[in-house]
């Protein structure tokens, strides 16, 4: 399945659209996994980087309560990081903590898809390039191009991950588990 999803992705002219497409139509599915397990094994096993970027794109457009329309960046992953929350359809039986340890799970598997889709495709133009016409971009090794809004300060990392911190702690009511400090120590 991982591999048809990625060699679907590269079949359009446009590996930006088809993302967009396939990610749309399975998102619906993806809310509807009911054990975390399941839904962490699909999206780290997922092949194509683009395509588990937008899936989880969606995922945190999903849970904000005012969506962006912002393009992806690592501006955006920092508005996800101060106005998601943790989602309903995902609220069961488990613990408030292990809610918010899987959205930081998530939060740091779209980092790093968007820094791998930012590292294979240095230039947004490789995103709307057929796979044959990008070759000739790849070989003349174009250098990543950082768009405006992943110009981000150290601290604006800090204020943001300061006011997370705070949201957490005053949903949990109790000082953080060791697990979910260790994955924001990660995060940041």
């Amino acid at each position: 399945l991982q591999r048809m999803l990625s060699i679907a992705v590269e079949v359009d002219r446009s590996p930006t659209c088809s993302s967009r497409k396939i990610a749309d139509d399975i998102f619906p599915f993806i809310l509807n996994i009911p054990l975390r397990s399941q839904r962490e094994a699909l999206l780290n096993t997922m092949e194509s980087q683009l395509l588990r970027c937008r899936l989880l794109e969606l995922l945190f457009q999903h849970s904000c309560d005012v969506p962006t329309t912002s393009s992806m960046s690592l501006d955006k992953i920092l508005y996800f990081l101060s106005h998601s929350s943790v989602l309903p359809q995902f609220q069961d039986e488990t613990a408030t903590w292990q809610r918010w340890d899987e959205m930081l799970q998530y939060l740091s598997l779209l980092l790093m898809s968007y820094q791998s889709v930012k590292l294979a495709f240095p230039l947004a133009e490789h995103l709307r390039s057929s796979l044959s016409d990008r070759m000739d971009l790849i070989v003349q090794k174009a250098k990543p191009r950082l768009q405006e809004s992943d110009d981000i300060s150290q601290l604006d990392i800090q204020l943001k991950m300061s006011d997370f911190i705070s949201r957490m702690q005053e949903a949990l009511g109790e000082p953080l588990p060791p697990q979910i400090q260790e994955k924001l120590f990660m995060l940041q």
